[in-house]
């Protein structure tokens, strides 16, 4: 079976964990050991958020020459081989020396007439205080919203529209290579009037870029790991309730949180519903009994309904 992971950002960092390397590696390295055992029997294809590992590396050029910030799409680069490095390693040390695994840096076309460049709504880099982020998104000029009891840095999340390495990852998986692709969304790019690709001062919602990728790999299963057992209705209420299987059209007709479990639904209904196969969301600890069918919420055209937990 051919099976793409989304890894929800607390695969590589929990929410107020320190911005290092040992706490990254903790992290993915819990992560690498669920991974594997999917990997065994299966066709894997692996892509991660990169949120807080851009934010951190945007104020580590602020502090170098503030007037020459590197730019999104390099940063994106960066953290693509950083993280991906960090999940071979970790996996390698699992896996038998035999089973390649490969990192791919990953371009991703958006549409520069895109409305969410008018709207800055994607969260990346660490969490402040509200006095602390006023005064450095007015030193950096910056949009800033509120994360939760904290605010973070916002920047433009345009959709995917295009995965240009997608050939190459097609004849790495025919090698039974295990493929990490499509970082943080993939790095953002686009053609200028002249028909040059250039870098995009934007982060692509990894969810939407991985639902891109697993429909163009034609993939029998997408999953979005995260750190919820399920996509629960009326979250945090005495009625809350954890959704096991569901129809794509029923579940769009419910509205969740646009910064957390909202792209991931929309993500999940668009491959459900396109490629006829099954997209699920589920905890990272529960990822073999996900691909089970046993944990996590369902989303496919077979299902006749909703059911609960």
């Amino acid at each position: 079976m051919r099976i793409v992971v989304a890894l929800g950002g607390n695969a590589l960092l929990k929410r107020g964990e320190p911005l290092t390397a040992q706490a990254q590696r903790a992290n993915i390295k819990i992560a690498a050991q669920a991974l594997a055992k999917i990997a065994v029997d299966n066709e894997l294809i692996i892509t991660h958020g990169n949120g807080p590992q851009v934010g951190l590396l945007a104020l580590q050029g602020n502090a170098y020459k503030p007037k020459e910030l590197y730019p999104l799409d390099v940063l994106g680069a960066e953290t693509e081989g950083m993280i991906g490095y960090m999940i071979e390693q970790e996996m390698g040390n699992l896996l038998p020396s035999e089973r390649p695994i490969v990192t791919l840096l990953t371009m991703v076309e958006v549409d520069s007439k895109d409305p969410a460049f008018s709207h800055p709504a994607k969260f990346i880099g660490p969490v402040y205080d509200e006095d602390e982020a006023q005064k450095i998104a007015k030193e950096n000029n910056w949009f800033i919203k509120p994360d939760g009891d904290k605010w973070r840095r916002v920047v433009p999340s345009p959709l995917p529209k295009r995965i240009f390495e997608i050939r190459p990852i097609r004849w790495l998986l025919e090698k039974n290579t295990i493929v990490i692709a499509s970082g943080g969304g993939g790095i953002p790019t686009m053609f200028d009037e002249a028909h040059h690709l250039q870098g995009v001062e934007a982060v692509i919602d990894k969810d939407l870029s991985s639902e891109l990728l697993a429909r163009e790999l034609n993939a029998d299963l997408y999953i979005m790991a995260t750190d919820a057992a399920a996509v629960f209705l009326d979250w945090n209420t005495p009625k809350q309730r954890g959704i096991k299987q569901v129809n794509p059209e029923d579940l769009a007709k419910h509205t969740f949180a646009e910064g957390s479990m909202g792209p991931k639904v929309s993500a999940a209904c668009q491959f459900a519903q396109s490629t006829g196969k099954t997209a699920a969301i589920g905890s990272l600890e529960d990822l073999e009994a996900i691909v089970k069918g046993l944990a996590g919420t369902h989303v496919n055209k077979q299902a006749v309904g909703m059911t609960c937990y």
